[in-house]
Formats: C-alpha cells, sequence, structure tokens
C-alpha cells in the first residue's frame, strides 16, 4: 500500500487545478471510491487481520484526505495570486472616457435639494438606522395602537437582553427627536436618509430614501411652512407655474397636518406640471405637535415649529421620467448609463 499511497500522492501533486483535484477526491474518497472499496473488504477477513488491515486503510484515507487539502490550499493561494495580478489597478493612472462612471439619480437628487436647502440656513443632520421603540414612533406621539406599529407595515428585530426591541427605522422623523433632545432652539436641520417598511411594487420598495426638514424657532408659523416648500417645489420641478393647494391631513407628530398636492395633467400618459386638472400628492407637513416639543424638552409656548418630509426617490422619478422604482436598485449598468447623470456636470 506504501506504493500506491505514493503514486496517488504524486497524482494529488499534480493536479493544476480545484476541478482535477476534486475528481481525484470523488475517485479516491467518494462513496464509490477506492479507498472506500478497500474499506468494505474488512469484513471478509478475519478479526485478527481486520483490525491490522483497518488501521492501514485508514492510515492511508488520512494521509489522502490531508494531501488533498494541502493541495488544494496551495492551488486556492495560486490562483489568488494570479487574480491579483490580473486586476490590479493603477488608480494613478489618468480615467480613459470609456470608465467615467455616472451619478445616480437618487444622489443627483439629494444634491439638488440640500444645495437649496442649505441656501437657507438649513444643517444636514443623521442618526442610526437601526432605532428603537422610543425614537421611531413613542416620542412622535404615535400611540401604541398606531397601525405603523405593526410587523406588517415595520421590520422589527429579536428583543435583547434587557427586552428592548430594536428596528429599521420607517422615517428620517427618528433624526428630528434626537436632534431636539440633544440641541435647543432655534433649529433648522434637514434629514435625509434611509428608511425601511414591509412594502414592494411599483412605486415603493422595503428601502427607500426620505429627506424631512425641520424648523423650531420662536413665532414660527403655517404660513413659514407653506411658503418654504413652495418656493421649494417650483425650484426643483423647474416650474414657476405650478398650480399647489394644501389638503388637511393627520399625522400624530403634526398638528394642524397637510398634504401638498400640484396640479398636473396625465392625459397623455405621463405628467405634466403647471396644466391640466388632476392632482398628484408630493409633500406631507404640519405644524409640529406640542406633545412632541415636550417629549423633547422644549416649552410649546415658548417655541413652535413645522416639518415637512418626502420620498427622494419618487421625487427623482417625477423630474426626471423614470417610471419604476424597482430599476434603482437593480444595479443595472445599462439603466444608469440612461438616467445617470455625469460627475462633471450636465446629463
Amino acid at each position: 500500500m506504501t506504493e500506491q499511497l505514493s503514486l496517488w500522492q504524486a497524482e494529488i501533486q499534480s493536479c493544476q487545478s480545484l476541478r482535477d483535484l476534486d475528481e481525484i477526491r470523488v475517485r479516491l474518497l467518494g462513496k464509490s471510491g477506492e479507498i472506500t472499496a478497500l474499506l468494505k473488504t474488512l469484513g471478509a477477513l478475519p478479526p485478527e487481520e481486520r483490525k491490522e488491515k483497518g488501521a492501514e486503510i485508514n492510515h492511508l484515507k488520512t494521509v489522502v484526505a490531508e494531501t488533498i487539502d494541502s493541495r488544494r490550499y496551495q492551488i486556492e493561494e495560486s490562483e489568488l495570486a494570479e487574480r491579483l495580478i490580473k486586476e490590479k489597478i493603477d488608480v494613478t493612472l489618468s480615467v480613459t472616457p470609456e470608465a467615467v462612471g455616472s451619478i445616480h439619480p437618487i444622489s443627483q437628487v439629494f444634491n439638488e435639494i440640500i444645495s437649496y436647502f442649505s441656501n437657507f440656513g438649513f444643517e444636514i443632520a443623521t442618526g442610526p438606522e437601526i432605532e428603537d421603540e422610543e425614537h421611531n414612533f413613542s416620542a412622535l406621539n404615535m400611540p401604541d395602537h398606531h397601525p405603523a406599529r405593526q410587523s406588517h407595515d415595520t421590520f422589527y428585530m429579536m428583543p435583547d437582553e434587557a427586552g428592548i426591541r430594536k428596528l429599521l427605522r420607517t422615517h428620517t422623523s427618528t433624526v428630528q427627536i434626537r436632534t431636539m433632545r440633544r440641541q435647543q432652539p432655534p433649529l433648522r436641520i434637514l434629514a435625509p436618509g434611509r428608511v425601511y417598511r414591509c412594502d414592494y411594487d411599483a412605486t415603493h420598495t422595503p428601502m427607500f430614501h426620505q429627506m424631512e426638514g425641520l424648523v423650531v424657532d420662536k413665532g414660527i408659523n403655517f404660513g413659514h411652512l407653506k411658503a418654504t416648500v413652495i418656493d421649494f417645489c417650483k425650484h426643483f420641478f423647474e416650474r414657476d407655474d405650478l398650480i399647489i393647494r394644501f389638503r388637511p391631513s393627520f399625522f400624530p407628530f403634526t398638528e394642524p397636518s397637510a398634504e401638498m398636492d400640484i396640479g398636473c395633467d396625465r392625459s397623455s400618459g405621463g405628467i405634466k406640471f403647471g396644466q391640466g386638472n388632476d392632482w398628484l400628492e408630493v409633500f406631507g407637513c404640519g405644524m409640529v405637535h406640542p406633545n412632541v416639543l415636550k417629549n423633547c424638552g422644549i416649552d410649546p409656548e415658548e417655541y413652535q415649529g413645522f416639518a415637512f418630509g418626502f420620498g427622494v426617490d419618487r421625487f427623482a422619478m417625477l423630474k426626471y421620467g423614470i417610471p419604476d422604482l424597482r430599476a434603482m436598485f437593480e444595479a443595472d449598468a445599462r439603466w444608469l448609463s440612461h438616467y445617470g447623470f455625469s460627475p462633471f456636470g450636465g446629463k
């Protein structure tokens, strides 16, 4: 058997690919392999001879398996080294025209919105995407029985050792709470980021991007809110003739609350703003509820505030004619080359 083992070891060492090595492993150690067949012959041997022969075959099996593992490691290391050489990139080289990337429409819209509001003193605020129920619901005046707290709408995690149940934030309003508890007014912030909800169709995805604004100061009223969001929409959609209306609505964290619609025309199958008899809802907004201010340690008798929020992905769809929200997250380079933006300005 020593001579046979040497032959097998030489054969294993001569393998140049993992595929060849795996074929030898199956031929020798598989269910119908040569070494497996030797083990099956032990039953016909006398007890003393069976014990001695069995130890010899098991030793043979162990040595072959170790030789295969050793050769596998050598081949993997060699293949990795070869890949590193082939895929090496000289980052000091100039970018070639065909290698120029594109800015994703969502990133483009983020930049446009942040650039606009930064001109009016809004600061960017961020917070964790994994939140607790206090910041995501309770501090925002949402009762325990609110539908948004149910698992069919929110992604929950298992409770930790302290019994606290974490979740993926459903809105960036959590950033407003954290900011108000950390800083005293006056406040003027913009909270962009990813949020998560159990939904998936042409206009909804489980993960999407949201932008929320918050202003808290003395003497703030609904007129300030209306002027802010109206001027922004006219600037973003590049139409001074936008027809805008506000409808009374209800959100637990604002009072009064409203939804803002833009007049449009859908008769041609698309959406044209500034004309027609149709309406498109684009904003949720309102005056910050006194309970929310109290939950953050702010006196609602002295300070008032307004907040607004909207989906960044949806705004990108509306402005740049993107029909399906899901395509934004499918990593299709062809889609990005069509809808993407040049990093040097212009589309």
